[in-house]
């Protein structure tokens, strides 16, 4: 067992009175709810998203439902799946870039319409930070925020005007905002009944952050757009090592992707800055290799299956899930590979 988890499961069974055995008929669930690599759209894919869920084979894995990033088009894929706006129990969010947060002020509307009682929305994300160029990004002026579009618009006035029941300051009263700080090792920043998450600071932009998630079912990692605290070679690999640590042995690591052809020795022009930020197909594949990972689902794909171009810039041929598969085993990783298109899953089950 690594370090963290050992670590991370301590900690579990002491603020939970958990025992050390899995439980049986118990349930965790990885859905895929958006795969779209950064701000373009390619065929309808949607904005970056991964729910979670655990729970008893009864209740289809949903006791808890966790949902980390909020793309575009996130509540049309949750009800492909037959998830309610108002099932969802807590957000998580790696970073505020627009493609992996958008879809919050959609998810979050619905609620003022339909669940404007309650219960409020676990808004869980990085404190405020400071990027080297002087702006400040920050998670909870995006939450204070989320309707002023509607309530300038006069929009929300309107619905107010036939529904009083619902809320006044629209649907900012319905998120609970948590944020953390920054830290070099896993703290645990959200916890309900038998399921735990962690978070770690990881580079990419200020304020982005990695988090896993333990069950008794078994464990994810959400990697989001981390990489390597080094903004570019000479560097071992692209990954990130803070990932690298919350990730030892978990059941599957979930992590944003580019393949090697985007890079500066290829022929698409793709800005060096922005592939040295990500990490590549083939160090992922090592990482999962070295943390001992059952499973490995890539997201965020850059570029999506099968497209002739990443936003701008034009490959010489569309990637196939081949392509991605086959970097992920030129990295060392013999274990599971999923590679991310809308809604793909995976279940994992305590008999």
């Amino acid at each position: 067992m690594g370090r963290y988890k050992a670590a991370s499961l301590a900690v579990a069974f002491a603020m939970f009175g958990m025992g050390s055995e899995a439980v049986a008929g118990t349930c965790l669930e990885v859905t895929l709810t958006g795969t779209q690599g950064g701000p373009p759209v390619f065929q309808g894919q949607a904005g970056s998203g991964t729910l979670v869920t655990y729970g008893t084979e009864e209740s289809n894995c949903r006791d808890v439902l966790l949902q980390f990033d909020t793309g575009r088009g996130t509540t049309q894929q949750l009800s492909k799946i037959g998830v309610p706006a108002g099932q969802v129990t807590a957000v998580f969010f790696t970073h505020i870039h627009s493609d992996h947060s958008e879809g919050l002020a959609d998810l979050m509307q619905l609620r003022w319409h339909f669940n404007s009682a309650g219960p409020k929305v676990d808004l869980v994300c990085h404190e405020d930070a400071k990027s080297p160029a002087g702006h400040t990004m920050s998670c909870p002026n995006y939450a204070v925020h989320i309707g002023d579009a509607l309530i300038q618009s006069g929009e929300m006035a309107q619905r107010l005007a036939e529904n009083p029941k619902r809320l006044p300051g629209g649907p900012a009263d319905l998120l609970n905002v948590m944020t953390f700080g920054p830290s070099q090792e896993p703290q645990v920043v959200w916890q309900s009944g038998d399921v735990m998450v962690s978070a770690i600071s990881s580079r990419h932009v200020a304020g982005h952050a990695s988090y896993r998630v333990d069950t008794p079912a078994g464990s994810v990692v959400i990697g989001g757009d981390a990489g390597n605290d080094a903004p570019a070679p000479p560097r071992d690999t692209s990954t990130s090592a803070q990932v690298e640590l919350l990730a030892q042995d978990a059941d599957i690591l979930v992590h944003s992707v580019i393949h090697p052809v985007m890079g500066p020795d290829g022929t698409t022009g793709f800005p060096p800055p922005i592939y040295y930020r990500q990490s590549t197909a083939t160090d992922l594949g090592s990482l999962a290799a070295r943390a001992a990972v059952k499973n490995l689902m890539y997201t965020h794909l850059i570029p999506p299956l099968g497209a002739p171009r990443q936003g701008p810039y034009p490959l010489s041929a569309p990637l196939t899930e081949a392509d991605y598969v086959g970097s992920a085993r030129d990295g060392g990783f013999e274990g599971d590979v999923v590679v991310g298109t809308d809604l793909a899953k995976l279940r994992l089950t305590v008999d």
